[in-house]
């Protein structure tokens, strides 16, 4: 499990093509000291296993099905991918819960500096089944970075991002039309299966669900 705060940007050195399965090999300068074959690290909000770890990189097998669903299908040579290890047991719980299981991709649109102010506004394009999922003020995780929504029309969504987390992740690095991760938040899916699970008596599922403390 993850929360969604960068650790480090990695750079993406290469990826070895064979049959249906991709090799994605990082450099990591910090992260990379503290993994051991088997670990799991989250990249660009992606749940991989390091498989091969070297003293400059390590790298992940990319099931097809991780290929086609992801942003990885934009990863060249030399990209910038967020990097975060797993949370420890005695750790903190810097932004939200974060399992780095992408639901979908989204559309970069623009990152754009607030009038007057050092902020930016990020704005990108999600897909409209995860419209519902995604609530104003509500967390979402964008290339697994953990935000909050400052804005929400229809399929567009707007955060608003400190110069910090530019400087710490990729955002600088996407250009527009570009594919990014998304993870909506997993207590809203849970909430809608139970919803829909006893949706002839909702009021009861409401009441139950705030008692457990939801």
């Amino acid at each position: 499990m993850f929360t969604g705060i960068i650790e480090e940007v990695g750079r993406v050195t290469g990826i070895a093509h064979e049959n249906s399965n991709r090799r994605l090999t990082v450099a990591a300068a910090r992260l990379n000291q503290e993994l051991k074959k088997g670990d799991s690290i989250a990249v660009s909000g992606v749940c991989l296993t390091a498989v091969e770890i070297t003293p400059q990189s390590f790298s992940a097998d990319l099931a097809a099905e991780t290929w086609k669903r992801t942003s990885f299908s934009r990863i060249r040579k030399d990209a910038l991918v967020n990097l975060e290890l797993p949370m420890r047991a005695d750790g903190r719980f810097g932004g939200h819960i974060v399992q780095g299981h992408v639901d979908g991709t989204g559309k970069f649109l623009a990152l754009d500096r607030i009038p007057g102010a050092d902020d930016y506004w990020l704005r990108i394009e999600i897909p409209p089944e995860l419209a519902r999922y995604v609530i104003f003020k509500g967390s979402l995780c964008i290339e697994g970075i953990s935000l909050t929504v400052a804005q929400i029309e229809g399929t567009k969504v707007t955060v608003a991002i400190i110069p910090h987390t530019v400087k710490m992740t990729n955002l600088k690095s996407l250009k527009p039309g570009d594919p990014v991760n998304l993870e909506v938040d997993v207590v809203a899916k849970y909430v809608e299966k139970m919803m829909m699970g006893e949706s002839a008596n909702s009021s009861l599922t409401v009441k139950r669900l705030v008692s457990e403390g939801f």
